[in-house]
């Protein structure tokens, strides 16, 4: 698949952010950093964007994302040791719930900043395996 301009900017707004500061810090600072990073870029962005969450069409509750990025691009931060499977299944359900074509999963608890793209299968549908028959 061909890189993405956006998310590239992103992470490497992203990688900015853990180069100056390295981990050890809570969520709440990268986030606030990452929009600073984000502000530089020239990117359009809202923080902590409340987006509701529906159920076969009905409405069951609100989830605020991290970031919403020129309405295009979910974001959602951790700052872990490392991340696991739970994490990166919670990031791409709100890629799929928040109806965004892609997401974002940013880590900054690791040692080195940890990044997995997401694909909302609804924009980014995997190739039908075509079956042919011999006649």
């Amino acid at each position: 698949m061909e890189k993405d301009e956006l998310t590239y900017k992103i992470i490497g707004c992203a990688m900015k952010v853990h180069t100056k500061l390295g981990p050890g810090f809570q969520e709440v600072i990268y986030q606030r950093c990452l929009a600073i990073e984000l502000e530089r870029a020239g990117l359009i962005f809202a923080r902590e964007l409340e987006q509701e969450i529906f159920y076969d069409g009905i409405s069951v509750g609100t989830r605020r994302a991290d970031f919403v990025i020129e309405n295009k691009v979910v974001v959602e931060l951790k700052a872990l040791v490392s991340l696991e499977d739970v994490h990166l299944a919670q990031a791409k359900n709100y890629v799929v719930a928040y109806d965004f074509p892609l997401g974002l999963l940013i880590n900054f608890g690791s040692q080195s900043l940890q990044h997995k793209l997401l694909f909302n299968p609804k924009y980014h549908p995997k190739p039908n395996s075509v079956n042919s028959t011999i006649q």
